[in-house]
């Protein structure tokens, strides 16, 4: 079965029906489930989302609805859905800052973390609005439902 990191543009967008990309998401979400791809999220995506939805709810003069926002999110991925990995920061501190200095800054600390997590878990599918993983070589970036088909599914 192909495995699929879920990026933050994408977890946001599902969460906030406010966002630009909701509904893409959606469709988005669900050609990855019936393709039958398995997702992992990891922590540093929620971590960056939770700061994503809540600056936004702010500058948008809705703060009122991030607890909503917040239950969203968390419906959408559970705490024991989670795959932690933020601590692998350490151990991985030196790759991490050698990536984001290959990409110019263009690639920024999660995401090198996010990107060298998939590759020591062989997780070679990685779901993103964000052109911020094009050039990494062991990563097929999903970005639209029909990208989906040829990144596979149960094998």
């Amino acid at each position: 079965m192909t495995t699929a990191a879920i990026d933050t543009s994408v977890v946001v967008a599902l969460a906030d029906e406010h966002d630009k990309w909701h509904a893409h998401a959606l469709s988005l979400r669900d050609a990855i489930l019936a393709a039958g791809l398995q997702q992992v999220y990891f922590d540093c995506v929620i971590n960056e989302a939770l700061g994503v939805v809540g600056r936004r709810a702010e500058e948008q003069r809705r703060s009122e609805q991030f607890s909503r926002l917040l239950d969203g999110l968390l419906a959408l991925i559970p705490a024991e859905a989670i795959t932690w990995i933020s601590g692998a920061g350490e151990r991985l501190f030196s790759e991490i800052l050698a990536l984001c200095r290959q990409h110019q800054g263009k690639l920024n600390y999660h995401d090198a973390l996010m990107a060298l997590t998939c590759r020591e878990l062989d997780v070679d599918v990685i779901v993103s609005f964000d052109g911020d993983f094009d050039a990494i070589p062991w990563l097929a970036r999903v970005r639209d439902p029909a990208d989906v088909g040829r990144v596979g599914g149960a094998s």
